[in-house]
């Protein structure tokens, strides 16, 4: 086996080893300085990230934001006695006497059961060049109260204010209702209005109770019609001891999301239809509580929410954000391949040619950027590639001084750009998969120069 030695440095081996060594550090200080242009590209990426973010938030601020529906949940309210000890004049000394005052509480309680059937028709809507995925939901609400319980707080019959008992309905956004909301509590029909802050709801949606409207010995059914306008999500709480919500749509990607997920669903690319059965035992909130206790049952409700986002399937700015990560790679890989022509046919090129091939390289991601926001991603990935390819191609053509060292810098650009798009369509394999694309990368690389003598090369 022969085995390339070093040779003695002589006087004209040492000139031609530091030539050597010198060019190659200036081609890894090129790579390094088109850093530069690529984070610029970076920069104008995240502009044009927040000013399509800015477009549909005033799309949906219009339409309706993301909706999340809490209830219906019944508010009664009772006196609480409270005492003091309070300083008074008693026969000219003073005494500390206990006096009894009175403040208001509110119990709240959850229904018995809970159905939410409903459908959702999506559609886009534009904004200049760029799109909201929004829709219109159709939901029926139906369930039972089981009549309200006060013995676990021991409260006196005759302090419970029946008179000022309400339903409420929680709606994140309510600009987004578009009919008028009508509640069907036992035989009576009762409108929903917007009211003050109630049991640490902010703006509810209130009906007031009337006399003899809700039965104390037995079960009150109740149903309720929604239609609201909403984008991105909808997402129902939990509230009755059992929820099951049905929801269909013709939108072909759902995501389903929320502290549950269904336990039935059918997805296809004419929609969707989901199913979920949720017990009172799992979500995290009692199903009645009163004000005295400091339960932010909103909150708590609003985390044990779940339900469906209509997901755009291609995020364009995600998928070039990712491509940019490998934007120096590429650089590198590339002029590895002129380097490489360059030390094994004695070829000269100088520094400013590494310079315009890196800036075509760069300016791939710039075009991929543009052509993302108006193509979908295929076809504007096909097209930067393809142009910069192309270009640098054919300058290769004349720098190399051969078609046929043209073609292997554009088999290069190819294997390049398709390890690309592949390693970006891919999910969960894609470092698997990029780490397999850069060690056969290497080797190539080490077979190619494994009989290359650098103590000789110029």
């Amino acid at each position: 086996m022969n085995t390339a030695n070093p040779p003695p440095l002589t006087s004209a081996s040492q000139p031609r080893r530091f030539a050597t060594t010198v060019k190659l550090a200036f081609v890894g200080a090129l790579a390094l300085l088109l850093l530069i242009p690529l984070s610029m590209v970076k920069s104008l990426l995240s502009e044009r990230r927040l000013r399509r973010n800015e477009a549909i938030l005033n799309i949906t601020g219009s339409w309706g934001d993301s909706q999340t529906l809490i209830g219906p949940v019944l508010v009664v309210p009772y006196r609480v006695p409270v005492k003091a000890q309070r300083e008074r004049l008693v026969e000219g000394r003073y005494k500390t006497v206990e006096e009894i005052t009175w403040t208001t509480a509110q119990a709240c309680f959850l229904p018995t059961n809970l159905t939410v059937t409903g459908t959702l028709d999506p559609s886009v809507l534009h904004r200049g060049i760029y799109e909201a995925a929004v829709y219109r939901g159709a939901l029926a609400l139906s369930g039972t109260f089981a009549p309200p319980d006060f013995s676990e707080w021991k409260v006196d019959p005759t302090n419970i204010l029946w008179e000022d008992a309400s339903v409420l309905l929680s709606v994140s956004a309510p600009r987004g209702i578009s009919d008028a909301l009508v509640l069907r509590l036992g035989g009576t029909s009762l409108p929903l209005a917007p009211g003050p802050a109630l049991a640490a709801f902010s703006n509810p949606l209130r009906a007031r109770l009337p006399a003899g409207a809700f039965d104390l010995a037995k079960p009150t059914a109740f149903a309720l019609d929604v239609t609201l306008n909403g984008s991105d999500a909808l997402r129902v709480a939990p509230v009755g001891m059992q929820t099951q919500v049905t929801l269909e749509s013709t939108w072909p990607d759902p995501s389903f999301q929320g502290a549950f997920l269904p336990a039935q669903r059918e997805v296809t690319p004419q929609g969707f239809k989901a199913v979920w059965q949720v017990s009172y035992y799992g979500r995290g909130f009692p199903q009645a509580w009163t004000s005295a206790e400091s339960l932010n049952a909103s909150e708590g409700l609003a985390r044990g929410a779940f339900g469906v986002s209509l997901v755009t399937p291609v995020d364009s700015y995600r998928l070039v954000e990712r491509a940019l990560k490998y934007g120096i790679l590429f650089i590198v890989l590339l002029f590895t391949g002129f380097f490489l022509f360059e030390t094994l046919t004695r070829l000269r090129i100088h520094a400013l040619q590494y310079l315009l091939v890196g800036a075509a390289l760069c300016i791939f991601y710039l075009s991929l950027l543009a052509f993302s926001e108006l193509l979908p991603f295929g076809g504007a990935y096909l097209t930067a590639a393809g142009s910069a390819a192309a270009l640098v191609t054919g300058y290769s053509a004349a720098v190399l001084g051969s078609r046929r060292r043209a073609l292997a810098i554009a088999l290069e650009l190819a294997l390049i750009y398709g390890f690309l798009y592949i390693t970006l369509q891919l999910q969960d394999y894609a470092l698997v998969f990029g780490s397999a694309g850069l060690f056969a990368a290497l080797a190539v690389v080490m077979f190619t120069t494994r009989r290359v003598n650098w103590y000789e090369a110029r």
